[in-house]
Formats: C-alpha cells, sequence, structure tokens
C-alpha cells in the first residue's frame, strides 16, 4: 500500500509529476496538490514531482543532513546544480493555464500569450473577455490560481527567459521587447517569480549556440 492509499499525505501538502496530479486531487480530496512544485516538504513527509525532481529533493536532504558542502560534492559527482535557480516549476504558466476553447477567460489567455509585450491591463484584458474586472479576477483566482496582471508579468517574464537562453541580445533590449519597460523592471519581476536576476538566469542557462 503506497502512502496515498495509506492516507498519511490527508491534510498535508504534496506534488507528483504533473500528468498525475489532477488525478491524485481526485481520488484523494484531503491531500492539497501543489502541481507546480519540483518538491514539496510538509512535516517529516517529502514528495517529488518526478525522476530529476527526486534528484533535487535528494541533494537537499543531503545538505540538510551533512551540510552545504557534502551536498556540493555530490551534486558535482552527479553533473547538476545543487539548487536550480529559475524554473522552478514543473511547466510554464501558459501551459498551466487551462480555460475551456471559446470561453471569456480562453480568449484572454491566447491574446496575452500571443502578445506579451502588449500593454496587458485590468482594464483591456476585461475588455477583451467582454467581463467586469472584478469578474475576471475571481475567474484567474479560481482557474489560473493567480490575478491577471500577475499573469501577465508571469507571461513576459517566461518571453524574456526564451530570449536569455537563446539570443545575445542585451538585457535592456529584451526588457523592452517583452513589454518591461525598463531593465530594472525586469529585475524586480525575475526576482519576484524566479529568485534571480536576469543576468544570473542567463549565465546558468544561456544556449551554447545562442541566435546572434
Amino acid at each position: 500500500m503506497d502512502g496515498r492509499a495509506a492516507r498519511l499525505l490527508d491534510g498535508r501538502r504534496a506534488t507528483t509529476h504533473w500528468a498525475a496530479c489532477a488525478d491524485l486531487a481526485a481520488r484523494f480530496p484531503a491531500v492539497r496538490v501543489r502541481p507546480d512544485a519540483l518538491y514539496v516538504r510538509d512535516g517529516p513527509l517529502f514528495t517529488p514531482a518526478g525522476v530529476t525532481a527526486g534528484i533535487d529533493l535528494t541533494l537537499t536532504l543531503v545538505e540538510n543532513d551533512h551540510g552545504p558542502e557534502r551536498a556540493r560534492t555530490t551534486a558535482k559527482y552527479l553533473v547538476v546544480l545543487l539548487h536550480r535557480p529559475g524554473g522552478q516549476s514543473q511547466f510554464t504558466v501558459r501551459g498551466s493555464a487551462t480555460a475551456a476553447p471559446g470561453s471569456a477567460l480562453r480568449r484572454v489567455l491566447d491574446v496575452v500569450a500571443a502578445d506579451p509585450a502588449a500593454p496587458h491591463t485590468l482594464a483591456t484584458m476585461a475588455a477583451h473577455a467582454s467581463l467586469s474586472e472584478r469578474h475576471l479576477t475571481r475567474l484567474f483566482r479560481r482557474t489560473v490560481g493567480t490575478t491577471p496582471t500577475r499573469y501577465g508579468e508571469q507571461v513576459r517574464v517566461e518571453a524574456a527567459k526564451t530570449l536569455l537562453e537563446a539570443t545575445h541580445d542585451g538585457v535592456d533590449r529584451i526588457a523592452r521587447v517583452c513589454g518591461f519597460g525598463s531593465d530594472d523592471t525586469m529585475r524586480r519581476a525575475f526576482l519576484r517569480g524566479v529568485g534571480t536576476t536576469p543576468a544570473e538566469y542567463r549565465q546558468r542557462f544561456r544556449s551554447a549556440h545562442p541566435t546572434p
């Protein structure tokens, strides 16, 4: 009998592979499923999202039990990062945001994804959906798990990640192209959503052959 069937996770936060999160939540409603996490610790119990997430979790346990130096040595031996800054989620916000085809919310999600740099204010998004700002905010919180404004920022961050990884463009230009207006605004958005700066993100994740 696994931990879920034994009710060990009842009342606790937990995660599993993204493809099984909905099933886990449906079969065991007492479990507070975190579909966006690589791994979750709740009290004495740990749950990873998959094989590589299990490595992240293992390194965390090594660091907790034996200190950062032992954890760094282990990570070096495995040829992995000790901590993965950025991408601390199983999937992108655009991929995880679901809405019925043809619905008002779907129209807004598609408009923002198609042009992240556009001025997607709460008012303009509500107009695209033909809904009041209050109603749209409620839909976003219930379906997407965040506010419309925060969603727009997350989409811009993901667009910037792609350019930081794949091009030689300067951070200031990428900020303008992605709708942040300035590199300082983009930096603050990265720190909020990714936990690192754009420059640090590029250093770790840039392609070996970026586009000129």
